[in-house]
C-alpha cells in the first residue's frame, strides 16, 4: 500500500476490527454465562500477573508521562497550536466541563465518599499508623488524591492526545489509537493490513469497553441501593435494569447529536449539577474542616507525591489500590486521548497540559475533599457511623450514610443518585463517540454507529447484571489486565510528543533553529 493510499479519508468502518473486539466482548459474556467462576478465575490470575510484572513499569510510565507534559508546557513548546486552527472550537469553560466528564465520570461520586474513608480507616502502608485519628486525616486525603490526581488525569489527555492531534490533524491520518505508534512506525501503522495497527486499535477498544461496561453495571446496583433505602423499591434485578436503560436512553440522545450538541450539553449540566451540589454540601457539612483538610492534604500529597507514585512496599496493597488504578486509567488512555483531542482543536500545548493535568485535578482533589472530608469528620465525630454502612453495605452505602449526617440529606442524597446517573451517561456517550472513531478514522464518524456502541454497552451490561454481580466485578477488573498492552501502546509517545512540538514549533515560527526532517 503507497503513502497516499494510507492517507485516504476511508469513513467506512474498519470490519477487521470490529469483528475482532466485538466478537472478543461477546465471547467474554458468553462463558460469564457458562461458567463465571472459570472466568473469574483467569482474570484473577491474570491480575496477578499484570500486577506483579507491569506494576512498576506503569508507575514509571505515569510519571514520566506527567513530567514530560509540564516541561513541555513551560517551556516554548507550550506556545505550540494544535489541531490547524487558529481559535478553539469550544469556550473554556465547554471544554473544560466535558474534559472533567471523562475521568470523574468513571467514579467520581462513590469513590469520593469511599476512597478517603477507606485509607482513613486503615491509613496506607507507607504513612504512619494514625487510622481513624485526627493526624491520619491528611494521608488518606492525600493517598486518594494521588490516586486521582495529576498523575491519572494527565495519562488520559495529554502527550497522546499531542501526538493523534498531530497525526490526525496536521498529517491527515485516520484518528485511530494506533496512530500512537506512529513516532515508532511512521505512516506504515495505517496500512489496512498492518498486524500491529489492527491489534492496537482492537486492543483499545476491548480495554475501554471492559471499563465502561463495569461503571454501567456498578450504577445498576449502586442507583438500585439508593432507591431501595430511600424509597423503599425493592433492590431487584428489575430495577437494575431500568436504571441501566435510562441510562442507555440518555447516553443514545446526547451522542446522536453529536459532540458540539448533545455531548457538550450534557457535559455542561453534569459540571453544572455537580458544582450545586457540592457547594450545599460543603454549606451544610463541616465547612472549616474541608476547606482546611484539602489545602492541607494537598501540601501532603505534593510533599510525599514522588514517595507514593514509586511506592514499592506491601505489594498486596498496591495491587488493590495504586496499580488497580494505574490499570484502569491506562484502559481508558487511548479513548480519551481520542475524545480530548476531538475537542481540544486550536488550543496550545500549554492550555491542554494546564487544563488536563493541573486544573482537572485540583477540582477533582476538591471534589473528593468535599465528600470524602465529610464522611471522615462524621466518622470522627461517632465512629462507625460511617465505616459500619460502608464495610455492610459497600460503597453506595458510604454516600447514602454521609448525606444522613446532613441537614436535608435526603434531598441530598437524590442528587447524588442524579448526578451519579447523569455521570456515567456522559462516560457511556463519549466513549461510544471514540469508539466509532477508532472504527472508521474520521472524527465525525456515522450517527448509526455510534448509537450502536451504547446499545451494545447496554445490552452486555445488563446480561452481566443478570449473571450475577460477581460478573460485573470480573469485567471491571479485566479492564487492568487489558492495560498490559494499552500500557506498551502509549509508551511511544513518551518521545512522539517531544518530536511532534519541535517540528510544530519550526512550523509556527515559535522555534527557528530547529530544522524539520522531510
Amino acid at each position: 500500500m503507497d503513502k497516499d493510499d494510507s492517507k485516504t479519508p476511508n469513513h467506512t468502518t474498519d470490519r477487521t476490527v470490529l469483528f475482532i473486539s466485538g466478537g472478543l466482548l461477546v465471547l467474554f459474556v458468553v462463558l460469564a454465562m457458562i461458567d463465571l467462576s472459570m472466568v473469574e478465575g483467569w482474570i484473577n490470575q491474570s491480575f496477578q500477573f499484570s500486577a506483579t510484572f507491569f506494576g512498576s513499569y506503569w508507575e514509571l510510565l505515569l510519571l514520566a508521562n506527567f513530567v514530560i507534559g509540564m516541561v513541555l508546557a513551560i517551556s516554548k513548546y507550550g506556545k505550540v497550536r494544535l489541531g490547524k486552527l487558529r481559535k478553539p472550537e469550544h469556550g473554556s469553560y465547554r471544554w473544560i466541563a466535558m474534559i472533567l466528564c471523562t475521568l470523574l465520570a468513571s467514579g467520581g461520586v462513590f469513590w469520593a465518599a469511599s476512597g478517603p474513608l477507606m485509607h482513613f480507616i486503615s491509613n496506607p502502608p507507607l504513612f504512619d499508623d494514625n487510622s481513624s485519628a485526627l493526624a491520619g486525616v491528611d494521608p488518606a486525603l492525600a493517598q486518594s488524591f494521588l490516586h486521582w490526581g495529576f498523575l491519572a488525569w494527565s495519562i488520559l489527555g495529554t502527550l497522546a492526545t499531542i501526538v493523534l492531534m498531530y497525526v490526525h490533524y496536521h498529517k491527515d491520518y485516520p484518528m485511530k489509537p494506533r496512530g500512537m505508534l506512529y513516532p515508532l512506525f511512521g505512516e506504515k501503522i495505517f496500512h489496512k493490513k498492518s498486524i500491529i495497527g489492527i491489534l492496537a486499535d482492537v486492543i483499545s477498544i476491548v480495554a475501554v469497553a471492559a471499563g465502561t461496561m463495569g461503571p454501567i453495571g456498578f450504577l445498576g446496583l449502586q442507583v438500585g441501593y439508593g432507591m431501595h433505602v430511600l424509597f423503599d423499591i425493592p433492590n431487584t434485578l428489575v430495577t437494575n435494569i431500568i436504571v441501566v436503560s435510562v441510562l442507555v436512553v440518555i447516553a443514545a440522545i446526547s451522542v446522536a447529536t453529536g459532540i458540539d450538541r448533545g455531548i457538550q450539553f450534557l457535559s455542561k449540566v453534569n459540571v453544572g449539577l455537580t458544582v450545586v451540589l457540592a457547594g450545599c454540601v460543603l454549606i451544610l457539612g463541616p465547612t472549616m474542616f474541608i476547606i482546611n483538610h484539602f489545602i492541607s492534604a494537598e501540601g501532603f500529597h505534593l510533599q510525599n507525591m514522588l514517595t507514593m507514585a514509586l511506592y514499592q512496599g506491601n505489594q498486596a496493597w498496591l495491587g488493590a489500590w495504586t496499580v488497580f488504578f494505574w490499570g484502569w486509567f491506562l484502559g481508558y488512555g487511548p479513548m480519551m486521548a481520542i475524545f480530548i483531542a476531538r475537542i481540544s482543536r486550536g488550543r496550545t500545548i500549554r492550555q491542554l497540559v494546564v487544563a488536563v493535568s493541573i486544573i482537572a485535578p485540583l477540582v477533582t482533589n476538591f471534589w473528593f475533599s468535599v465528600i470524602g472530608g465529610t464522611g471522615i469528620k462524621a466518622e470522627l465525630d461517632s465512629p462507625g457511623s460511617i465505616s459500619e454502612p460502608l464495610n455492610s453495605g459497600g460503597k453506595p452505602a458510604a454516600v447514602m450514610a454521609i448525606m444522613d449526617q446532613l441537614p436535608l440529606g435526603f434531598y441530598l442524597a437524590i442528587g447524588f443518585l442524579f448526578i451519579s446517573l447523569i455521570f456515567v451517561a456522559t462516560t457511556v456517550d463519549s466513549i461510544s463517540y471514540t469508539v466509532a472513531v477508532s472504527l472508521t478514522g474520521s472524527d465525525e464518524p456515522n450517527r448509526l454507529i455510534r448509537v450502536f456502541w451504547v446499545l451494545m454497552f447496554g445490552l452486555l451490561s445488563i446480561v452481566l447484571l443478570a449473571i450475577g454481580e460477581n460478573s460485573v466485578s470480573a469485567i471491571q477488573n479485566a479492564i487492568v489486565v487489558t492495560a498490559v498492552p494499552v500500557s506498551i501502546l502509549m509508551l511511544p509517545t513518551l518521545w512522539g510528543t517531544v518530536q511532534v512540538s519541535r517540528k510544530l514549533a519550526v512550523e509556527q515560527q515559535i522555534d527557528s533553529k530547529v530544522k524539520i526532517d522531510k
